[in-house]
């Protein structure tokens, strides 16, 4: 049985340990070289050890500072937002006038845009000098990374060149507040109703329904008809025989009516002034009529005014004219009286007397 156990074979693997432990005891070089190489990674690592934990606190301690402060920051400037709006509402409580051209609206559309601007820089600012600061304690040569950051920089100035202008004349108009929500405004081939304001893009609403997308770097000029007050102008042409004071006397009962009555005498802020003769001919004279209105609301005045007076010069028996009504009756006046014309459709003739009488 021993003799079985010792003739038989020996696992594959016994020569491999055998051979190593050969090899292992043989060779004392190899260990002592291990040896050595492990006591200068101790050494290497106790060497830098706390040099590795300084710059793992700086790093630290630079992030935490950079959260806390952009916290703080964004935080106050909020707070900043939400009193200057509470100021202006405030204020707005007590003037009725400027609470009317001023809106909800648009002052929180216009402040969150301006906190969104001034928050977003802060972070950037914040955040970028951090990181920086980062990678200066990490030993990283700055340098290089600078230039290449100012070189990409140009390059996204002058291909993304638009956007930037776009962006700029957005913030700028944000905070020179040249319109906001609400105002109808003239922006040179698109005019209408101010829906939203951002950074890029300004939406109106034109007069059909239409919805236009101005971008703000293309907006050279614009005219805000919301903006302080409006005037509702029109003329009165009367003949020339007629009398002077009736026809400012009428003018002025139909102006005072016009202020006494509502919703006019929130709409019309100064009373109707009569500016005076603005034309004089022969056969008629204009008379200019003015008035100061709430902004954007001049057309529908004129509109009632204009009803209001010619219901009071007819009152009064003082008959509008206007150029073509001349023309006509003095092509007729230079027929023989009496003599019958004929409808501009070739219809029956109509004297003269009667066509006289029906415009009167």
């Amino acid at each position: 049985m021993f003799w079985l156990l010792g003739s038989a074979p020996s696992p594959p693997f016994a020569d491999l340990i055998g051979t190593g432990s050969v090899i292992a005891a043989d060779d004392p070089t190899s260990l002592k070289d291990a040896q050595d190489s492990a006591i200068d990674a101790a050494d290497w690592i106790e060497a830098n050890w706390s040099t590795w934990v300084s710059i793992g606190l700086r790093v630290l301690l630079i992030a935490t500072i950079a959260i806390l402060l952009r916290f703080v920051v964004r935080r106050s400037i909020s707070k900043l937002i939400k009193r200057v709006n509470r100021r202006g509402e405030a204020a707005d409580s007590g003037n009725a006038l400027r609470g009317l051209l001023v809106s909800g609206e648009r002052r929180r559309q216009r402040s969150e845009a301006i906190g969104s601007v001034l928050r977003n820089v802060a972070s950037f600012v914040i955040i970028g000098t951090a990181l920086l600061m980062v990678l200066s304690d990490l030993g990283i040569n700055l340098a290089p990374l600078l230039a290449s950051a100012g070189v990409a920089g140009v390059a996204l100035g002058f291909g993304a060149r638009n956007l930037v202008t776009d962006l700029l004349a957005g913030i700028f108009m944000l905070l020179e507040d040249q319109y906001g929500v609400g105002d109808r405004v003239d922006a040179g081939e698109a005019s209408g109703t101010v829906l939203e304001i951002g950074l890029r893009v300004t939406q109106l609403r034109g007069d059909d329904g239409e919805i236009w997308y101005i971008r703000n770097g293309e907006i050279k000029r614009v005219g805000n008809l919301s903006q302080g007050w409006a005037t509702a102008s029109l003329d009165v042409q009367v003949r020339a025989g007629e009398d002077l004071d009736e026809v400012r006397a009428a003018i002025v009962s139909a102006g005072e009516g016009l202020a006494k009555s509502e919703p006019w005498d929130e709409l019309l802020w100064e009373p109707v002034e009569v500016l005076g003769l603005d034309a004089v001919t022969l056969d008629s004279m204009v008379m200019r009529v003015a008035a100061k209105t709430m902004p954007g609301k001049a057309v529908g005045v004129e509109r009632e005014l204009r009803w209001r007076i010619k219901r009071a010069l007819d009152r009064r028996g003082i008959e509008i004219v206007d150029e073509q009504s001349l023309t006509l009756e003095a092509g007729w006046a230079r027929q023989e009286p009496g003599r019958a014309q004929q409808g501009p459709d070739g219809g029956e003739a109509v004297p003269l007397q009667k066509v006289q009488r029906m415009q009167k």
